[in-house]
């Protein structure tokens, strides 16, 4: 293992630009057990982050106990934020995590604060909170008991299945605070969530994970999202996801298309170029100049695609774009609804009609 101490306050002339002053950095540490990965351990001032009021997220506090992800997904939105630190968005987004080695410690002190009023806080909505550095620090037990001693309710959002280790922690919690778990899963095809996804656990580790913790006394929602034009949106693809979704025991689905934020719709076309030419036209017909989202009309087909399937699995859930700013996550913010309705189709196959409904595809 190679360490390289830096004092607190001194900038570094060998430090990556960016990061020579960036303030309370520790050190940055390297080691075989994470090749090519950089982890710059930081001594964070706050730890509770206000969501803008402009933002469209719907809910208005997080905590981010990393920033970088070794997940490596290429489509990551939050690839841009990299930038601050006058890092790229590429690689590496991917490869210099900052860490805030002390993020329990402050967030705690904030917690008793008496301005504090017990919002729900969301974790994972940037980068993911149970990445592989989680494994080493273990930073998220600290943050758990933090969050339930104040009795403030949360939400974890993750693709990674060390979400297994704080499963007793976190039945604990749901004693004494409203906790909510959700797992994304965006590809179920190993070969392509390999090329996409390089640094995630298979579909099926996080299904097993879903299992794990339905079997723990939760009620498990699935991020199915992004969809990807052209590659994950197919009738037989998103079937074939909630079925496992389904036999996973997960009760609500919250399915997307692929949003191409700056700093990541560089990193993905040119992945794409990469892996699959054949689509670059169509997404960049799709994606023209700045756009960072799919057209109003191909969401609308992939509802129309999507909502039928649910229904005949018997999923609750509903689209990203279904719950605006000042309502809450379902299934994260608060507890899951009831299980779907009855289903009004007789068969499978009339399921299936409603949903060939979309064609011919148009995108």
């Amino acid at each position: 293992m190679r360490w390289q101490g830096q004092e607190l306050g001194v900038a570094d002339a060998a430090a990556l630009p960016g990061l020579e002053h960036l303030n309370g950095l520790v050190r940055s540490v390297t080691t075989p057990e994470f090749a090519g990965v950089t982890f710059h351990e930081v001594l964070a001032k706050t730890a509770l982050n206000h969501v803008p009021g402009s933002s469209a997220m719907p809910f208005d506090w997080t905590v981010n106990p990393y920033r970088g992800c070794s997940h490596a997904c290429v489509y990551c939105f939050a690839r841009g934020t990299h930038e601050y630190l006058e890092l790229d968005s590429g690689r590496d987004f991917d490869s210099q995590v900052i860490v805030k080695i002390n993020v329990a410690e402050v967030l705690e002190r904030e917690l008793r604060r008496g301005s504090w009023t017990h919002q729900p806080v969301m974790l994972g909505t940037n980068t993911d909170p149970y990445q592989r550095a989680e494994g080493r620090y273990k930073l998220m037990p600290g943050i758990v008991g933090a969050l339930t001693e104040s009795g403030t309710p949360f939400s974890i959002l993750t693709k990674g299945t060390l979400l297994r280790r704080d499963l007793p922690l976190l039945r604990e919690a749901a004693q004494s605070v409203r906790v909510s778990l959700a797992m994304s899963i965006a590809v179920f095809d190993d070969a392509l969530q390999h090329l996409i996804e390089p640094g995630t656990p298979t579909a099926e580790a996080r299904l097993e994970t879903v299992r794990a913790a339905t079997e723990a006394g939760f009620r498990v929602t699935v991020f199915l999202m992004p969809i990807l034009p052209h590659l994950t949106d197919s009738i037989a693809a998103i079937d074939d996801a909630l079925t496992r979704i389904k036999a996973a025991g997960a009760t609500r689905v919250v399915y997307g298309a692929l949003h191409l934020r700056p700093g990541a719709k560089q990193w993905f076309m040119q992945w794409l170029r990469q892996e699959h030419p054949e689509l670059v036209s169509s997404y960049l017909g799709l994606y023209p100049g700045a756009s960072t989202t799919a057209p109003k009309a191909y969401r609308a087909w992939l509802a129309k695609r999507v909502r039928p399937l649910l229904q005949v699995h018997g999923l609750g859930g509903h689209a990203e774009d279904d719950h605006p700013r000042g309502t809450p996550v379902a299934g994260l913010a608060a507890r899951a609804d009831a299980r779907a309705a009855s289903v009004v189709m007789t068969s499978r196959g009339r399921a299936k009609a409603a949903v060939a409904a979309a064609e011919p595809r148009l995108f």
